[in-house]
């Protein structure tokens, strides 16, 4: 585990909208995800940084089985299963969106397992492909800011 780690997610985004008519006419995010956080790695740790871990590793699960939900084009997606999900709904289903995965990975041996486990997961992304006539969904940002308040309690 990386002391001087923020130990958190990171999105920066950008809406382009219309000024009179407050039309999204794109959005750019930017997105750095936290590190998978092994037992293992943190068990000598104290019990707050035990407990980020489990919430960084559920949120890469929920986003994981999104990505796995739309390879095999599944009809449900579940992007409530966190606020890391629910907040990219639109950068996976979005009319002409696209999606770009930088991973940064290890040289060292002390690394080996996180850099395959990296490397696997940016495989799965690689090969997602999105038809759009099957999984296109119209992203309303206040339909969405509404879930994200409903779900998680939480004002946007």
């Amino acid at each position: 585990m990386n002391r001087s780690s923020s130990r958190s997610h990171c999105i920066f985004q950008i809406i382009l909208r219309d000024k009179k008519s407050n039309e999204v006419h794109g959005k750019f995010s930017l997105v750095d995800l936290a590190g998978n956080e092994r037992g293992a790695d943190n068990m000598s740790s104290d019990r707050l940084t035990r407990i980020e871990s489990s919430s960084i590793n559920h949120s890469l699960f929920a986003l994981k089985e999104c990505i796995r939900a739309i390879g095999k084009k599944q009809g449900h997606i579940p992007f409530r299963g966190s606020k890391l999900t629910l907040v990219l709904r639109d950068s996976f289903v979005a009319e002409n969106a696209r999606t770009c995965m930088i991973a940064m990975v290890s040289p060292g041996n002390l690394s080996c397992d996180h850099t395959i486990n990296t490397l696997h997961y940016a495989n799965r992304v690689k090969e997602m492909i999105v038809e759009e006539s099957e999984i296109m969904a119209e992203v309303n940002d206040q339909d969405l800011d509404d879930d994200i308040e409903k779900t998680y309690d939480v004002p946007i």
